[in-house]
């Protein structure tokens, strides 16, 4: 409850974790954010400009990649349609013609890549059956959509490799409380200085807040990250007085089974939980 007034900013998160995921060739990349196509919109979420031809991206997710690298990215709570495929490929063409001398950008420079948590079936369905584009699958969540002059890939962000793309793959608002969020948190807490790696945990924590929750033993990164939200539940939650023990009793059978079905042990429920053993015991049974 704490979380859902806020105004949800996906799209610097997202381009936070791709800075973060090609930390390695930072120096070779520049990444655009919200890149105006022109004085008004519309906007590409994010444009990679590679500054040398020569350079091989080693992540798999840009080894698509040319000079010129338009990325449509779709939040959680969104789905890529077929309308979505034109308008980006709009954008690319746009992108490419809106400049002061004729073939300034090369079109053969051009790529697009869509970023999803969700497959897209409808649109790869008109892709094949229209435009003649052919499905690849890499593997890890990325497919090439083949066919086209203009070489373009989708990134299904669920199934990303963990290894390559840890930051891109958290962004989600379906992780599970337990192991996944617990790996999250210390992954954050060597990298807490990072602004970008705040700017994706801030909101990671955001729309997982219940799941969060269920870790009693929240680390401190994530105290410091919503200190003030976290003094301000106190002050209510102290003014109101102690909520009635059967609504609480309620709250905490829930964690305890949340905890045990994530593969959690009756001793460390209990730790976590700050209850006995016997008193696990006694919710489970």
């Amino acid at each position: 409850d704490l979380m859902k007034n806020e105004n949800l900013q996906w799209h610097p998160a997202f381009v936070a974790a791709l800075r973060i995921t090609f930390h390695e060739e930072m120096e070779y990349l520049q990444i655009l954010e919200e890149y105006s196509l022109s004085k008004s919109p519309p906007r590409i979420d994010a444009l990679v400009l590679k500054k040398s031809p020569e350079i091989i991206i080693k992540k798999k997710i840009g080894q698509i990649f040319r000079g010129y690298n338009i990325i449509e990215y779709k939040s959680p709570e969104d789905n890529l349609s077929v309308n979505d495929f034109y308008k980006v490929y709009g954008y690319a063409c746009f992108y490419q013609s809106n400049t002061e001398k004729i073939k300034e950008i090369d079109p053969a420079e051009l790529t697009i890549t869509f970023v999803s948590n969700h497959y897209p079936r409808e649109m790869f369905r008109h892709l094949k059956e229209v435009r003649k584009i052919v499905i690849e699958d890499q593997g890890n969540g990325i497919y090439y959509l083949t066919g086209d002059p203009i070489p373009m890939q989708f990134i299904h962000i669920p199934k990303l490799s963990r290894e390559e793309n840890y930051w891109l793959q958290v962004l989600r608002n379906d992780l599970k409380a337990g192991r996944e969020i617990r790996s999250l948190m210390e992954n954050y807490e060597k990298n807490r200085k990072s602004k970008d790696y705040t700017a994706v945990m801030n909101l990671v924590t955001r729309v997982n807040w219940e799941q969060m929750e269920v870790e009693k033993k929240m680390c401190e990164a994530l105290n410091e990250l919503f200190a003030e939200e976290l003094k301000e539940a106190d002050l209510r939650g102290k003014a109101e007085g102690r909520k009635e023990g059967h609504e609480e009793g309620i709250r905490l059978a829930k964690q305890v089974f949340q905890l045990s079905s994530s593969g959690e042990s009756i001793e460390e429920i209990a730790r976590m939980c700050n209850i006995s053993v016997e008193e696990v015991r006694g919710i489970l049974e």
